[in-house]
């Protein structure tokens, strides 16, 4: 379809999200507001734009900033809606009991949406987000070691696409601070003796663990392939919306499907290592990705030999705990949110 139809098309779908997403919110206990946010420019993809940072903080966390005496840690979030739908407050709740339960930040992020930004521009702006926490976490208060990243459906291909590819920006930048160190060697020197620096220092953004909820991972998989895996066909996502993500998103429709950064489930096992040990991953029992969550699952076990946390939530479909009920919340959700604080606090 032409770009401005899928355009249309967006537009229509994501106001009916918002309304679907508000009486999410009206279930009790309501989920929290942001506490503040902030605006960031996008660097690395070469659409320019901004990405707003939503922070979810502890209750002390105003006092403790003001004293300078704690760090608190941090778990970087990316919502889903197939890169093409949602916002950054659909996962408050998952939020909420970050805050509560790991006595950590959350920062959620808006990060620019797809047909009006298609891959790769979604997990570059992961990527911003994450090096930004990480230059900035001094002055947020934010301890820089103990940063962890989370997401749900396409935010959860985020939570393990954005790392590979923070990786290969560190990499790129680490290899052209080298050879700025060694082709002004002689004015470093001068710098020095007159008390300047020229040459910056080394990066590196190490991340503690990954929290996936129903992860898509290998896009290599045609969607037809993916619904003859599913078990029950009529929990499935309609083909409205899954055409609507991947007309928008994967463009040109003629790209490797097997790219690293869209598939990580079939990413080279070099690129995997990269992953942290600790990886916490949640997949639907009535969903058409779980075939493809379990083969991650195994690789990154036996394979990459990753510490993995899987559980395979029985008898709901894909994005269960988003139903919009305003009557009550969704069963089992904030148990489920809870054992994934529990291993995040280890």
């Amino acid at each position: 379809r032409p770009r401005w139809v899928l355009h249309v098309q967006a537009q229509f779908w994501r106001a009916l999200m918002a309304i679907g997403m508000l009486l999410h919110r009206l279930a009790a206990p309501r989920p929290p507001a942001p506490s503040f946010t902030r605006r960031i420019p996008a660097k690395i993809s070469p659409r320019q734009g901004e990405i707003t940072l939503h922070f979810y903080v502890p209750k002390d966390y105003d006092v403790h900033r003001k004293l300078d005496d704690k760090k608190y840690p941090v778990v970087i979030n990316f919502h889903g809606g197939g890169f093409t739908l949602g916002t950054a407050t659909d996962d408050a709740r998952w939020a909420s009991a970050v805050v509560r339960e790991v006595n950590a930040v959350c920062v959620s992020v808006d990060y620019r949406l797809a047909p009006e930004h298609p891959f790769p521009t979604a997990v570059e702006d992961g990527v911003d987000a994450v090096i930004y926490i990480a230059e900035h976490a001094e002055e947020l208060g934010l301890d820089e070691n103990r940063i962890a990243l989370s997401g749900f459906s396409s935010g959860a291909n985020m939570s393990f696409t954005v790392p590979l590819r923070l990786q290969e920006e560190l990499e790129a930048e680490n290899l052209e601070i080298e050879e700025m160190s060694r082709s002004t060697s002689s004015s470093t020197t001068k710098a020095m003796n007159s008390g300047k620096t020229l040459v910056r220092s080394q990066k590196n953004i190490n991340i503690a663990a990954i929290v996936a909820w129903y992860p898509p991972t290998d896009y290599t998989q045609t969607r037809e392939q993916r619904r003859q895996t599913c078990s029950r066909m009529d929990q499935e996502l309609p083909a409205l919306f899954t055409d609507l993500f991947d007309e928008s998103y994967l463009q040109p429709p003629t790209m490797d499907m097997s790219n690293p950064y869209l598939s990580p489930g079939v990413a080279p096992l070099s690129m995997l290592q990269e992953l942290p040990q600790d990886i916490i991953m949640y997949t639907c029992e009535w969903d058409m990705l779980l075939a493809e969550g379990e083969r991650f699952k195994q690789r990154l076990q036996d394979e990459v030999k990753k510490h993995v946390i899987y559980h395979m939530v029985p008898g709901v479909p894909h994005g269960w705990d988003k139903a919009p009920n305003p009557i009550k919340p969704t069963p089992g959700v904030q148990q489920h949110y809870y054992q994934a604080c529990k291993e995040l606090r280890r």
